[in-house]
């Protein structure tokens, strides 16, 4: 088990990173960050907290497999479909875009604390 510290650092990154991901798609379509920020971001939140509860994620909140690839794919679909139920877009074009930059942010964070720990490790006196 993870210490809180840990936990809550994970859980707080990938809320700011999907949150992150929600104000660059509406300022790439020339909308306002902040206006409606939430609007966008809420579907991809919620599909995140699930994604840590199916996960158990406060086990291994850094794991890029057992937990990463699981909070990603549980923020892009019932993102998707949470967004599809109150009416915002679902084009195909959206969910891919969506789908590897959520994947990028959610796995890839973890990924690179992976490969620090791992060389970090690998370089501790024995």
């Amino acid at each position: 088990m993870s210490s809180r510290a840990v936990v809550v650092g994970a859980l707080a990154l990938d809320a700011a990173l999907v949150t992150t991901f929600a104000a660059i798609g509406r300022a790439s379509h020339g909308e306002a960050a902040l206006d409606g920020l939430w609007i966008t971001a809420w579907p991809f939140l919620v599909g995140m907290l699930v994604g840590w509860a199916v996960t158990r994620a406060w086990r291994m909140p850094a794991a890029p497999l057992r937990t990463g690839i699981g909070v990603w794919a549980a923020a892009v679909v019932i993102g998707m479909l949470l967004r599809a139920l109150t009416g915002q877009g679902t084009a195909v074009a959206f969910i891919i875009v969506a789908t590897i930059t959520l994947g990028v942010f959610l796995v890839g964070w973890r990924a690179i604390a992976a490969l620090v720990s791992h060389r970090r490790a690998s370089r501790a006196p024995s």
